[in-house]
């Protein structure tokens, strides 16, 4: 990297810019622009993702604070209020969407090899949630969830191998979760692990004619006629693994096929969970593996909450909102790419707070982020006694 860069820049450069301007294209975004175009917008609105800006008007004043340097971050448009606030609230927010999807694909190449995911299956593992981001009922009146309460849903299909989200669906509160499975396209091999919001034996038969594979919490009131059982390991946790058949009235009909349920006991909160699935093949162990690491996509979505902007929003319009969560996504895609490309052992939050106090710094981003993994190294070398290791 050219030390006379800015981090920012340096950044950017990760990013492949031709795919962004095929978006633009495709959407016609800069169409009758002339001082701030798509471009600028998507720096403008990345920077304030990386620096944890609060408002537009935060973003003008830091920005134009340093007007000689914006030029060399990639801005070459006009930077103020008026124009960044009119570009959320008109352009296509598809063209952000369209290309976070570009940094995703990209993301995920880097992250097939992850040994942080111990099961040992080639298929690819997708763990599918949504989390509600709670919005002010008389600023988002379209945003519709209670009586007096507006709110978005943020439907995620997140592969665990990286933790890299591949597909997002952003839809009002009132969007039933089971819903999703309708435009999800299944990839056949896959696994897909759903909770018991998902259960709907109509919607994962389709999931297994596809040839795609699912692990799902069965409910309470399950009504089913055991064909044999299989032998399991007590001690484990395991407690039964049953093939079996629906005989409830509507399951039945939708769900004719036979089906797997495993019983499992949790000795850490003392309660027994149930699984259905339609894989015969893997172990009963493997079974219940599949569902605990389910646990990830709650931690990407308390991750992007506390460290991303996507719950104050610059913007009302049902547009702005949405430009601002794919950038959002895009920074954090992003930087996953970075920590992946440069081999960089710190966390995604330890990079993210390093890029936030130095973004206008020119140095090598590789000798920024190495330069603070020694430091650590030698805090943790100190013979001086550490608090947090006692």
């Amino acid at each position: 990297m050219n030390s006379g860069k800015t981090i920012f820049s340096q950044i950017m450069e990760f990013i492949p810019k031709y795919n962004f301007d095929k978006c633009v294209r495709r959407y016609n975004g800069n169409y009758r622009t002339l001082n701030f175009r798509c471009w600028d917008q998507f720096l403008c609105m990345s920077f304030a993702q990386s620096s944890h800006r609060e408002s537009l008007r935060d973003i003008d004043a830091c920005l134009n604070s340093q007007p000689n340097k914006l030029y060399h971050m990639g801005i070459r448009g006009n930077m103020s209020i008026s124009n960044l606030f009119h570009a959320n609230e008109k352009r296509d927010w598809r063209i952000y969407a369209d290309y976070a999807q570009v940094l995703i694909s990209k993301a995920r190449v880097l992250y097939h090899d992850d040994s942080d995911f111990l099961l040992d299956l080639n298929n690819t593992i997708y763990a599918l949630d949504s989390t509600t981001i709670d919005l002010c009922l008389s600023l988002f009146p379209w945003a519709k969830f209670r009586k007096h309460k507006a709110a978005i849903k943020l439907h995620t299909l997140l592969d665990l191998l990286g933790s890299i989200p591949s597909f997002i669906e952003i839809t009002t509160g009132l969007i039933h979760d089971v819903n999703i499975l309708d435009i999800l396209i299944p990839e056949p091999g896959s696994y897909y692990i759903i909770d018991r919001g998902y259960l709907d034996y109509e919607r994962l038969y389709r999931l297994h004619q596809d040839k795609a594979f699912f692990v799902n919490r069965a409910k309470k009131n399950l009504k089913f006629r055991r064909l044999y059982s299989n032998p399991v390991d007590k001690t484990k946790g395991l407690r039964c693994d049953h093939v079996v058949k629906l005989t409830g009235y509507k399951s039945s009909h939708f769900y004719p096929d036979k089906l797997r349920r495993v019983k499992f006991y949790d000795e850490e909160n003392d309660r027994y969970l149930v699984f259905l699935s339609n894989n015969f093949n893997v172990s009963t162990l493997t079974i219940a593996e599949l569902y605990r690491n389910r646990w990830k996509i709650e931690l990407f979505f308390k991750w992007i909450k506390q460290h991303l902007k996507i719950k104050a929003f610059f913007g009302t319009s049902s547009n702005a909102v949405k430009t601002q969560i794919w950038i959002a996504i895009s920074v954090y895609v992003l930087d996953a790419i970075i920590k992946k490309s440069l081999k960089i052992e710190l966390s995604l939050y330890t990079i993210l707070q390093i890029f936030s106090v130095s973004l206008l710094e020119k140095v090598p981003i590789y000798q920024l982020l190495t330069e603070t993994i020694s430091q650590n190294s030698e805090v943790c070398s100190s013979k001086q006694l550490n608090l947090w290791d006692l």
